[in-house]
C-alpha cells in the first residue's frame, strides 16, 4: 500500500516542467556559441568581452535577454552575426535568420527613428539606433535578444505559431 503514494508523488514530479536552466549554464551556452570572453559578473547575469560588439550582456531575469550595442549607427557585419549567435544561444534559434532579422530590424529603426521589434519562432528581437539618454549612452545601436516562452506552448497544444489565446 506504500508504493501508492509513492507512484504518485514521482509521476507528480516527473510531469512537473524542467527546471529553468541556471545562469551559471546559460553563461557558458552564450560563451561557447558566441565566442565571447566573460568579462564579469553582473547579478543576476554576466557581462562579456566580445570582439564586434562593444556591449554585450546577459540578464537571467524572466524574460531572459542579451544586450549587445556598438558605439556605430552602422555597425561592421560582424555585430549583425554577433546577434544571430547570441539569439542561438539564448532562444536556440537558427542563428543565420536571427542575423537577418536582426539586420533588417535595424534598417526599419534607422528608417523610423525608433525602436523596432521582431519575433522568429522562440526569438524576440528588439534593434534600435540613435543616441541614448540611459545606461546605455554612447551606444548608437542596440539590440536586444530574448526567448520567448509562447510558442513552447502553441508547440504543446499543436497551434500556429501566430495562434493567439483567447
Amino acid at each position: 500500500m506504500r508504493a501508492g503514494p509513492l507512484l504518485l508523488v514521482l509521476a507528480c514530479l516527473a510531469a512537473a516542467p524542467a527546471r529553468a536552466e541556471s545562469c551559471d549554464a546559460l553563461t557558458a551556452r552564450v560563451i561557447r556559441v558566441t565566442g565571447a570572453s566573460l568579462a564579469g559578473r553582473a547579478e543576476p547575469g554576466a557581462v562579456f568581452r566580445a570582439a564586434d560588439a562593444e556591449r554585450m550582456s546577459l540578464d537571467c531575469r524572466a524574460p531572459r535577454r542579451i544586450v549587445l550595442g556598438a558605439l556605430d549607427r552602422e555597425p561592421i557585419a560582424r555585430f549583425f552575426a554577433l546577434v544571430g549567435l547570441a539569439a542561438q544561444a539564448l532562444a536556440g534559434a537558427d542563428a543565420e535568420r536571427a542575423e537577418i532579422l536582426a539586420r533588417r530590424l535595424h534598417q526599419d529603426s534607422l528608417l523610423a527613428s525608433a525602436a523596432v521589434q521582431g519575433r522568429d519562432g522562440r526569438l524576440a528581437l528588439r534593434c534600435e539606433t540613435g543616441p541614448r539618454a540611459d545606461s546605455l549612452a554612447g551606444l548608437l545601436t542596440v539590440c536586444v535578444v530574448a526567448a520567448e516562452r509562447g510558442t513552447i506552448l502553441h508547440r504543446k497544444a499543436h497551434l500556429p505559431h501566430k495562434a493567439r489565446a483567447g
